[in-house]
């Protein structure tokens, strides 16, 4: 494990891991682009440190386009960004890091790529798979979905708190939970040992009309 990562990612690693998910987007060119940064931009104001892209439809030129935008948008060393999926376009776009998922390279591969100057977060949906992680070069790994979830087709089975606290006791990487987690639940997954709660749908759906910014500023509150 390299330890110069490690210093970097712990006290990085925020209680608030938000994803932003591309399906949440509604424009094309110009009005995409002006929305991707507008909501960097207010998530940052809001107190993000760390915010994720995910986009599973579009092709990679239409990721590495967008991640290019949120990297422009983002002034250097206030928010570590992280790219789903795809390694070798989290390097071309200067990304900070990428998340695999199980159906992605595998984590030695997808280090070989970044190199040791970049986070490497993976996903776990059970104990093999985080036992596998915790063997791996990944500076911190996910579990999940700790509850229902309509933000993934074909979601894995859910874990619950009780896989949030076996998951704790098995690895001593950084934790971060992610699967249906809302204001009204995040204390308990963090309580139940997550150091860091994803949220997708809970922060950039609609909200009776709130931003996800106001909303982040919520989930600061619950999460202190």
């Amino acid at each position: 494990m390299n330890q110069k990562m490690l210093s970097r990612l712990y006290p990085i690693l925020p209680r608030l891991y938000p994803i932003l998910d591309a399906s949440v987007l509604a424009g094309e060119g110009v009005a995409r682009e002006q929305q991707l940064q507008r909501l960097g931009q207010e998530l940052l104001e809001s107190g993000v440190t760390l915010l994720q892209y995910r986009n599973k439809s579009g092709g990679e030129a239409e990721v590495l386009a967008d991640a290019r935008i949120l990297r422009d948008g983002m002034p250097a060393g206030k928010c570590l960004l992280i790219l789903n999926d795809y390694p070798r376009l989290a390097v071309e776009a200067q990304f900070d890091g990428v998340h695999l998922g199980q159906g992605d390279m595998p984590a030695s591969q997808g280090r070989a790529i970044l190199g040791n100057d970049r986070v490497l977060g993976l996903s776990t949906h059970n104990l093999e798979q985080l036992a596998a992680a915790e063997r791996s070069s990944a500076n911190y790994v996910a579990i999940g979905p700790v509850f229902a979830t309509s933000s993934k087709q074909n979601p894995d089975p859910v874990v619950g708190l009780e896989g949030v606290k076996r998951a704790r006791m098995l690895t001593t990487k950084p934790l971060v939970a992610i699967g249906g987690i809302t204001l009204e639940t995040c204390r308990q997954v963090v309580d139940a040992g997550a150091d860091s709660i994803a949220v997708i749908s809970s922060l950039f759906s609609d909200q009776g009309g709130r931003a996800p910014a106001k909303v982040a500023e919520d989930f600061f509150a619950k999460l202190r």
